[in-house]
């Protein structure tokens, strides 16, 4: 009777080992899965950026680079205010304007405007951007990611719930080359 007890024993201690790696491989799988399936659900949702007011297009003052902040429009609870995005306001002239991305477009560092020189200038490795976002010098390959941007109601308004980056940048630009406003 004693070696039955020791195979029931020896039965339950494996079925629940058994039980705990597949507990814990679950626990482990579910995120890989929901990682790899990412991509699919966002390319899919058709409402993944927005159009965010900047406010009024009058608080800008023409020939002047203001900083500006919005909040992302999909936020989770846990997003307090790193949900508030920074970005630069340069008023061309009527309702012309530049929206750039406060990052650097070498490693992302704030950038910041420097109106007496008239410069934007990383502090993380000497990139200089003009007025107008382009390279002036240092490591940036490029000028500073730009927001698309239109002016409604009297509002300053970018598209907003994704950084700018490359493939955004070249749609920008063939946007404009399409259409007199940035919109």
């Amino acid at each position: 009777m004693s070696e039955q007890t020791e195979l029931s024993r020896r039965s339950l201690l494996m079925k629940l080992g058994i039980l705990f790696n597949v507990v814990v491989a679950s626990l482990v799988a579910i995120p890989i899965v929901g990682y790899l399936f990412s991509s699919l659900r966002r390319n899919n949702a058709e409402g993944s950026e927005a159009w965010i007011s900047l406010g009024p297009f009058t608080q800008f003052p023409v020939g002047q680079t203001r900083l500006a902040a919005y909040r992302n429009p999909f936020v989770r609870p846990w997003d307090g205010t790193t949900a508030d995005i920074p970005c630069w306001v340069r008023r061309i002239e009527g309702e012309q304007f530049q929206v750039f991305a406060v990052n650097c477009a070498h490693l992302g560092c704030p950038v910041r405007w420097f109106s007496q020189s008239g410069l934007f200038m990383c502090p993380c490795h000497g990139g200089v951007y003009y007025a107008d976002g382009s390279r002036a010098s240092g490591p940036p390959e490029r000028g500073l990611f730009q927001y698309r941007h239109k002016v409604e109601g009297g509002q300053l308004m970018i598209k907003a719930g994704q950084l700018p980056t490359l493939a955004t940048h070249a749609q920008l630009f063939a946007h404009q080359g399409r259409t007199s406003c940035a919109g």
